[in-house]
Formats: structure tokens, sequence, C-alpha cells
């Protein structure tokens, strides 16, 4: 009984690094590729990359880049959950009973 709230803990922060990781990447590939679009002789380049990032998106947002984002951060986040959870029991199997 006193290992649930670990549990818990243990599985909201995976959520939230879980979620936090791949949207952040996302969020900064969108930013570099703005960047890249102000740099003179690059514009079409930076351009280019930021239509092909939201429409990527969009392919997961039902045409909402905003919406494909928090798809892919919820996706990753209910993985990493699992994960966890998966390596928790795993490791509890093989200490054995206590």
């Amino acid at each position: 009984m006193n290992r649930f709230p670990h549990f818990l803990r243990s599985l909201l922060l995976t959520s939230l690094l879980s979620f936090a990781v791949p949207t952040l990447t996302l969020a900064g590939g969108f930013v570099i590729a703005e960047a890249i679009a102000h740099l003179p002789g690059l514009t079409n380049l930076g351009q280019s990359a930021v239509k092909q990032l939201l429409q990527f998106l969009s392919t997961f947002g039902s045409g909402h880049p905003l919406q494909g984002a928090i798809v892919i951060g919820l996706t990753c986040s209910v993985v990493g959950v699992l994960f966890d959870a998966y390596a928790l029991s795993r490791y509890q199997n093989l200490r054995g009973p206590e």
C-alpha cells in the first residue's frame, strides 16, 4: 500500500515528460524553421520547412496543426505511461515478494 503513491507520482511525471519532450521538439523545429526563413538567401528554405511542418501536424490534427501537436504529445504520453507501468511491474516481479 505504501508503494501506490510512488507509483502514481512516477506515472504523472512520466506522462508530463513524455508529453513535453515531443511537443517542445516540434515547437523548436518550428522556431528554427522560422528563424531560417528570416535569413537572407535562405528565405525559401525556411518557408518551405514551416509549410512542411504545418502540413505534417495538420495530418495528425484533422486539418489543425495545433491539434496535431497535441495528438502527437498525448500519444507519446500514453506510450511513456505504459512503458513505465510495465517497467515497474517487471521490476517488482524480479525482486520477488517482500
